[in-house]
């Protein structure tokens, strides 16, 4: 078969329906093609931040996705007090209201969301249980894909420009032209979920063990856990037991130890191989990559899927205009790069801080921040300025730099301080 469309993008993830809603409200005919038949995946970042909730508010989404199931998390806490004990270091409620949270919604309701919406858009269409395969290249220009569907059937999908949304899997990454940059990583992440009670912390909660860092989300009944583990260690851990890990985990985390036995296999376990890199170009003519596809973040700070979006509707605003024509320049591509290139190197640059100075030195049994006595004053100075949370508070709701999606995509309704609460 043999198809075109005006904009194909490659992956129904976050930044993928972003991308694809924004240019369908604006008269462009977009194509998204996802390979999976749903969007359901469990442990995938489950995060949306106040940058996207404005964002939603903006596109007459906000009434709908405020009757999604969420939790709504506005604390972060890290271990550098007194003996690890959690310190608050970002508290989202001094941000100005209404979006002074971090809403916890698994990603498929929010991916769900964004296709109803989509496909209420005649120029749009999503095309499921469908993979690229590769690109269609004429005279040095991508000019489309090739794809397979779950049923054996190949065909291609010609457009004015492709988008590579799909991960850092990508098969834009595979293009030697754009030049894939690896930056060390020192962890591993095993995420798996335990009981949450009455009593428990609130918010986002980290804590530290010896060669072990935890980070656990707030999901009202449990607690989505992250366990941090040195990079590569992940058979060696296995093969030393369940039960040992049950143990080093209670160690960091020992108001969870009458708990542990939810934990009945290693198939509750599942392994995040962590990467941070980036493209030093994320573009060729008639090609943009944007989201994971340009730039694979650490989990820290939690914040890779908003960054994805923000990627997503800077390009619709760059590029509804030129696709409406039917003629995208190289000019084109290159300036969404220019725009969202410096958020994500300074966002990368804090989170090779981070693991240098902290996560590093935990996991390979040395104290973080420099030394005992630096984490105390560290923690002594949040704690007796809590002004200085409103910094990373507003870092973690709309990271270095806000966009604003095309005009024609806005369908503001009424104000998102009426809509209804969420638990």
């Amino acid at each position: 078969m043999d198809d075109k469309t005006t904009c194909c993008v490659v992956g129904g993830g976050p930044a993928g329906m972003v991308l694809g809603l924004l240019l369908a409200r604006a008269g462009v005919r977009v194509t998204v093609l996802e390979k999976h038949a749903d969007f359901l995946r469990d442990f995938r970042g489950d995060t949306v931040h106040p940058s996207t909730l404005a964002l939603l508010d903006e596109l007459g989404l906000a009434e709908r996705f405020a009757r999604l199931p969420q939790r709504r998390v506005r604390t972060v806490q890290l271990p550098v007090g007194a003996g690890r004990a959690p310190v608050t270091v970002a508290d989202l409620s001094v941000l100005r209201g209404p979006y002074d949270y971090v809403a916890m919604v698994p990603q498929w309701d929010l991916l769900d969301l964004l296709a109803e919406e989509a496909r209420r858009e005649p120029s749009f269409e999503l095309r499921m249980n469908t993979e690229a395969t590769g690109f269609l290249v004429e005279s040095g220009r991508v000019t489309g894909v090739r794809y397979r569907t779950a049923d054996g059937r190949t065909g291609s999908l010609r457009a004015v420009l492709t988008v590579a949304c799909d991960g850092r899997g990508s098969l834009a990454r595979a293009r030697p032209e754009l030049r894939l940059r690896r930056f060390a990583c020192p962890m591993d992440a095993w995420w798996f979920r335990l009981p949450r009670r009455d009593g428990d912390p609130s918010g986002l909660v980290g804590s530290a063990g010896d060669g072990l860092l935890s980070a656990m989300i707030d999901r009202g009944d449990y607690w989505q856990c992250a366990a941090l583990i040195p990079k590569g260690s992940d058979a060696e851990r296995r093969a030393a037991g369940l039960d040992r890990f049950r143990a080093d985990y209670t160690a960091a985390v020992p108001w969870l130890a009458d708990r542990m036995q939810a934990l009945g296999s290693w198939d509750d376990v599942k392994l995040l191989d962590v990467h941070l890199d980036r493209l030093r170009r994320w573009h060729r003519p008639g090609l943009l990559c944007i989201g994971d596809a340009a730039h694979a973040m650490s989990p820290v700070f939690g914040i890779g899927i908003n960054l994805a979006v923000q990627d997503a509707v800077a390009a619709a605003r760059h590029l509804a205009g030129p696709l409406r024509q039917g003629s995208v320049r190289l000019r084109d591509v290159r300036a969404v790069q220019r725009r969202r290139r410096p958020t994500t190197v300074a966002t990368q640059a804090l989170q090779r801080a981070a693991h240098a100075r902290f996560i590093a030195p935990v996991l390979r049994g040395a104290p973080p921040l420099g030394g005992p006595e630096r984490a105390r004053r560290v923690a002594a100075l949040v704690t007796a300025a809590p002004w200085l949370r409103r910094l990373p508070a507003y870092f973690l709701a709309y990271g270095a730099r806000r966009e604003r999606p095309p005009a024609p995509a806005t369908r503001r309704r009424p104000p998102a301080a009426d809509h209804p609460a969420s638990p």
